[in-house]
C-alpha cells in the first residue's frame, strides 16, 4: 500500500513519470535529471534533484599537506570514487604541487602495501570501466594509471599537467582518477570553479581564515568541508543537496521528512465572538476602527 518497487529501464521510467505523483525525488545524471524535471512539469509535480558534477578540492600553501593528502585520498577512494561527492579534481597552489603529489603517492602506497589492489572496489560495470579507462588516454600519471580489464578495476591514479579542456576535465569522473591542476593566485582557482557548472561539493584545505572566507563567499556549491572531504553528508543534522546543475532541494535527517511533507496552515476560530466590522457594508467608521486595531 505504501511502497512499490518497479524494475526496468527507460520505458518503465517514462511510464512512471507520466503518473501524477505528489512528489518526485531523483538521483542521477544531469541529462536524465532534466528529462525528469520536464516530465514533472507537465503535472506541476514538485521534486528534488540530487545530481552530481565535478567537485573541486582547493589546497593552498598553508595547508597541512600530509593530512590533506590522506583526507583527499579517503574521499576519492571511497567506493573507488563512485560517489556523487568524491573529490573530482584538485586545484593546488603551484608552489606546493610537488609536495602534495609526493604525499598523495606515499598515502596510496601505505594503503595498498605490496601493490595489492585485489580488495579495491572495481568499477560497477564494463561500460563505465571502459569510459574511465579512455579518460586516461594521453594523460601523465604521477601515480597509478594501470587498469585490469578482466576485473574492471583501475588502480588509484593521480594525474599531473592536465589540460583543462581534456575529456577528463569535461565530465564527472566517478572513478579513482584524480587530476591535479595548479594556481598561482587564489583568484585563479576561484575563477576556474566559477567558470564551470556549480558543483555538488567543494573542499578546501587551508589554515587561513581569510582564504576560507573568500572561497565560501565567492563560490556557489551544494555543500562541503574545510580541511576534510565527504564527511559533511554523514550528519543527519544538516541538509544535503546541490545547486544549479548539481541539483535542487535537500534531504538527510529531518530535511528528508520535510522534503516529503506538505505543511498545511490551519486556523481554528472561536465561535463565541464575531466582530461585525469585518463584513459589508463598509463605512468610514469601520475603516478607522480596523486601522486602529492594525497599528
Amino acid at each position: 500500500e505504501y511502497i512499490a518497487v518497479v524494475q526496468g529501464g527507460r520505458q518503465e521510467n517514462t511510464a512512471l513519470l507520466a503518473q501524477e505523483f505528489d512528489y518526485i525525488f531523483f538521483t542521477g545524471s544531469v541529462t536524465v535529471g532534466k528529462a525528469v524535471m520536464e516530465a514533472a512539469a507537465r503535472n506541476l509535480t514538485p521534486m528534488t534533484l540530487e545530481l552530481g558534477g565535478k567537485s573541486p578540492t582547493i589546497v593552498d600553501a598553508s595547508a597541512d599537506l600530509k593530512l590533506a593528502a590522506k583526507r583527499i585520498a579517503f574521499g576519492k577512494l571511497l567506493n573507488s570514487g563512485q560517489t556523487c561527492v568524491a573529490p573530482d579534481y584538485v586545484l593546488v597552489e603551484e608552489s606546493v604541487r610537488d609536495a602534495l603529489i609526493q604525499n598523495l603517492s606515499s598515502v596510496l602506497e601505505e594503503q595498498f602495501p605490496d601493490g595489492d589492489y585485489s580488495g579495491f572496489v572495481r568499477i560497477v560495470n564494463e561500460r563505465h570501466y571502459r569510459e574511465k579507462k579512455e579518460l586516461l588516454e594521453g594523460q601523465t600519471a604521477a601515480f597509478g594509471g594501470e587498469c585490469d580489464d578482466a576485473a574492471w578495476r583501475i588502480k588509484p591514479t593521480v594525474l599531473i599537467d592536465v589540460n583543462p579542456d581534456s575529456p577528463v576535465m569535461q565530465q564527472e569522473i566517478f572513478g579513482p582518477i584524480l587530476p591535479v591542476l595548479t594556481w598561482a593566485k587564489l583568484d585563479d582557482a576561484i575563477n576556474f570553479i566559477r567558470s564551470r557548472p556549480k558543483p555538488l561539493a567543494l573542499y578546501l584545505f587551508t589554515s587561513q581564515r581569510d582564504v576560507e572566507k573568500r572561497v565560501l563567499e565567492s563560490c556557489s556549491f551544494g555543500g562541503g568541508c574545510i580541511n576534510d572531504t565527504v564527511i559533511h553528508l554523514a550528519t543527519p543534522h544538516m541538509g544535503f543537496g546541490g545547486v544549479g546543475q548539481s541539483g535542487m532541494g535537500s534531504y538527510h535527517g529531518k530535511r528528508s521528512f520535510d522534503t516529503f511533507t506538505h505543511y498545511r496552515s490551519i486556523v481554528r476560530k472561536s465561535t463565541w465572538l464575531d466582530l461585525p466590522f469585518r463584513y459589508f457594508p463598509s463605512s468610514e467608521k469601520k475603516l478607522k476602527l480596523i486601522r486602529r486595531i492594525l497599528k
